[in-house]
């Protein structure tokens, strides 16, 4: 899921200078998953903002919304009819949202309320760790299922590199070197041959160098 954490009250105080009415607006996907912009932390934030205008002494008056998702058309109708009706939306959405609300809501002024973050998973209560870069030419088929593009520090695509040292990484040695657990993962599954293979030279324009990507399914398409 994507990963997303609250941008510091003072930054976003900062970007709310002159506004008088806000919409600050959640959504129910991935932010809400890692506790960064879901219906609590709406409510959180919008308490915040009152706070921190209470004492600047600049009156603000602010709504409270949460859709179900900010990347899909179906639900950013409501938003479309009323975003006018504010100085500004306070989005908590991912990146993808936000981006999504401006090119849809033309006349809505759509602010960032979380600095996304990475793709990751979550390994307990409170902590995510980045599995993937999206990078659109996935080899885990080759590498265990392990991703050497967002685990590895030099994103390597024939590790380990010689500053790996007792199966940590030379970067951060409190990091594990992922190549290391790729050979560990693969010999534990007799795959180990599978090391001796060299990957052929990475196509990185399906990684976004070519501008914004798009996918299309034929099939789905009206």
């Amino acid at each position: 899921m994507i990963i997303a954490e609250r941008k510091p009250l003072n930054e976003i105080l900062g970007m709310l200078s002159g506004v008088r009415k806000l919409l600050v607006l959640g959504c129910r996907g991935c932010v809400a998953v890692c506790s960064a912009g879901g219906d609590k932390e709406v409510g959180l934030m919008a308490a915040a903002i009152r706070l921190g205008r209470k004492l600047s002494g600049e009156p603000i008056e602010i709504h409270e919304d949460t859709l179900v998702r900010q990347c899909d058309p179906e639900y950013l109708e409501p938003l479309a009819e009323k975003g006018g009706d504010y100085d500004a939306v306070l989005s908590l959405a991912c990146g993808v949202g936000i981006n999504f609300i401006a090119d849809r809501c033309p006349g809505v002024r759509v602010l960032p309320g979380v600095n996304t973050s990475f793709y990751g998973a979550n390994l307990s209560s409170g902590e995510w760790k980045e599995m993937c870069a999206g990078c659109g030419a996935c080899v885990l088929h080759l590498t265990g299922g392990l991703c050497p593009v967002a685990r590895c520090a030099k994103s390597l695509s024939n590790g380990p590199c010689g500053g790996s040292q007792g199966g940590r990484c030379e970067i951060d040695p409190s990091v594990p070197c992922i190549w290391q657990q790729i050979h560990d993962r693969l010999k534990a599954l007799n795959q180990e041959e599978r090391l001796r293979e060299i990957m052929p030279v990475r196509d990185w324009t399906t990684a976004g160098h070519g501008g914004p990507r798009r996918r299309l399914r034929e099939d789905l398409l009206p």
